[in-house]
């Protein structure tokens, strides 16, 4: 890895098994929950200024702005140029429920009922200009919409800005709300879901994710003023990579190819081998094509028995674009707790994917370099490397 170390200074968790950090690890490490995996007992009036200013933003944008808070107040003042501090916040579809609700006011009242914050309410980019403004972070303001992939693109895009010299610091993640009557039946009619209403990540009985809501962002910021600044370092991030199926817009390559590069190309990133790494978290969303594709890359890359491997997503179910940063917060407190959260939801394995060393219970370890995995719709690939402090 070349250019300047990324350290971690601060995480914020918005997630349907719960808010703040703590929290959120907390209940990854529980049973998994049934039914709807919603953000429970979340006012965002207690994220803004007033609440006006607060029901002037799409409900992603309210998660983010909450997420973002959180991780700065745990990583304490961070004196730098405000034109060198950044935001870059992921999301798989934006202000969504924003737009539906307004196409049905036009529809309905018609267009001169439709609101004047339409736009700046469902634009994808709103959740990161949000912050900025309300933080006064004056250098790059940006998001990633690569799906499923969002919010671990997003990381590591901000990571490379801290890098190669751009920021001092740079609040990224990844938000997603989008629980819509609309966006449900199109996922349930591409049968995505699962019809039984379970995730259950590489289980022989999986059959399509549990959808989720939430939000997670991290304070990242350049390891020499983290430590000039007497800042606590929550771990690095060492490495990053990017890469595309080119197959088809939702199944993966077949055998994973695409992954297992990406995979490849982070841990060269971080100048790693294989054999350098402890964890994943993987994508594992629960879905047939999807959990065989990864387990396949999983075990062509790492051998047997290879590292522990885990998917939260039998808690929080698929975020959709914040899933790949709830994902990388989980490897963070897994690092800060000294424990491997369970694959909740996994009972049987499956006979036909190749073997992987999944964690089926609280799992103790000894935190070293880890990978998490994001493979979204699209075939677009996401993987960072994560090291402890």
């Amino acid at each position: 890895m070349t250019g300047k170390r990324v350290a971690v200074t601060g995480i914020g968790v918005v997630s349907p098994c719960g808010i703040g950090a703590d929290n959120f690890f907390d209940g990854l490490c529980g049973p998994a929950p049934e039914g709807e995996r919603r953000v429970q007992g979340f006012d965002a009036g207690d994220w803004y200024e007033n609440k006006k200013e607060a029901r002037r933003s799409d409900p992603y944008s309210q998660f983010a702005m909450a997420a973002a808070s959180m991780a700065l107040e745990q990583a304490g003042e961070i004196d730098a140029d405000p034109s060198r501090k950044g935001v870059f916040i992921g999301t798989g579809i934006g202000g969504i429920k924003t737009l539906e609700d307004q196409i049905l006011v036009n529809a309905e009242k018609g267009d001169r009922r439709v609101s004047p914050f339409l736009v700046p309410m469902m634009m994808p980019n709103a959740a990161a200009a949000s912050v900025s403004m309300r933080h006064g972070w004056q250098g790059p303001c940006e998001n990633t919409v690569t799906a499923c992939a969002a919010g671990t693109h997003a990381i590591g895009n901000a990571a490379n800005l801290i890098r190669y010299g751009r920021c001092d610091a740079v609040l990224a993640g990844g938000a997603e709300a989008p629980f819509t009557p609309t966006a449900v039946a199109g996922f349930r009619n591409m049968t995505a879901f699962s019809t039984v209403g379970m995730s259950r990540p590489f289980d022989v009985r999986r059959d399509g994710f549990m959808m989720a809501e939430g939000a997670a962002v991290m304070v990242l910021e350049s390891w020499d003023l983290a430590v000039e600044r007497g800042a606590t370092i929550l771990g690095e991030i060492l490495g990053s990579a990017s890469t595309a199926d080119a197959h088809h817009i939702t199944a993966p390559a077949p055998g994973g190819i695409g992954a297992i590069n990406c995979m490849s190309l982070a841990l060269e990133d971080a100048g790693l081998k294989p054999s350098d790494v402890k964890h994943v978290n993987a994508h594992g969303t629960s879905t047939p094509l999807n959990d065989a594709a990864e387990a396949g890359a999983i075990a062509k890359l790492f051998g047997q028995p290879g590292p522990v491997v885990t998917s939260t997503k039998g808690v929080t179910g698929h975020a959709l674009g914040a899933a790949g940063a709830l994902e990388a917060a989980a490897v963070l407190m897994a690092i800060q707790r000294k424990v491997i959260p369970p694959t909740a939801g996994f009972e049987q394995a499956d006979p036909e994917i190749e073997p992987i060393n999944l964690a089926t219970e609280l799992t103790d370890w000894e935190p070293g370099p880890s990978l998490s995995n994001s493979l979204g719709f699209g075939g677009h690939n996401g993987t960072l490397v994560i090291g402890p402090a």
